[in-house]
């Protein structure tokens, strides 16, 4: 047993290497470019071959990172998803699941940088380009498994509620939060016209609180009566 799987300690994580740090940069290009250019002209309108001249790099290059254009247009998109699960992560074990599920998509879009930039520009070209929608799903669906796993490690073995396994009930929490933030998300975007400008955080705050006490509470709603 060496030093670093010692009970107690924690395991040594090697740096990146030169060609992993060179293959996570030009990865990061493409994206780049793809969304650069499908924000300005659509992506209907643009190519691979134009991706990869604004990426500065071969066409063959580009497939070694991205299967199709609307991969790579997505792909920030995927960049936040990771984030807010790793946000999740890290957020305190005391903190309840939903609480947890508030405070990262919080702190994500919160973030003034490139990539949270590129994450609401991907967000709002998503909604309104169909042809996207397949990449969009397959971004959901690796999040919502990686959230499912995360709230699972969260709760425990004896996490389960109402009869559920915790696999199953972490599953659950997993796809009502994120259905929940998908619905927020779409009401912040739509609170300002402007591509380039992220709506006011506190719009966003506000909507989150709403929609995930409403999920802490119960959707269950009695049936209207039409008699009288």
């Amino acid at each position: 047993m060496t030093e670093a799987t010692l009970p107690g300690t924690v395991a040594a994580v090697a740096p990146p290497s030169r060609h992993e740090r060179r293959k996570r940069a030009t990865r990061a290009a493409v994206r780049d470019a793809a969304l650069r250019l499908a924000v300005r002209d659509g992506v209907e309108r643009i190519t691979i071959e134009q991706i990869a001249a604004e990426a500065d790099i071969a066409v063959r290059t580009f497939f070694n990172h991205f299967a199709s254009k609307e991969e790579a247009v997505v792909a920030a998109a995927a960049v936040g998803a990771e984030a807010f699960v790793a946000e999740f992560r890290a957020r305190p074990r005391a903190e309840s699941v939903l609480r947890a599920v508030r405070e990262s998509v919080l702190v994500v879009m919160d973030r003034d940088d490139a990539v949270s930039r590129d994450h609401v520009r991907a967000l709002r070209l998503m909604r309104g380009t169909p042809s996207l929608i397949p990449q969009q799903m397959a971004v959901l669906t690796v999040q919502e498994d990686a959230l499912a796993a995360a709230i699972e490690e969260r709760i425990g073995p004896d996490g389960g509620r109402g009869g559920l396994h915790p696999a199953a009930h972490a599953r659950l929490c997993a796809a009502a939060s994120l259905a929940a933030l998908r619905i927020v998300l779409d009401r912040w975007l739509d609170s300002t016209a402007d591509a380039d400008d992220p709506p006011p955080l506190d719009v966003l705050r506000a909507e989150a609180d709403t929609a995930l006490a409403q999920l802490a509470a119960g959707l269950d709603h009695p049936g209207r009566s039409d008699a009288g």
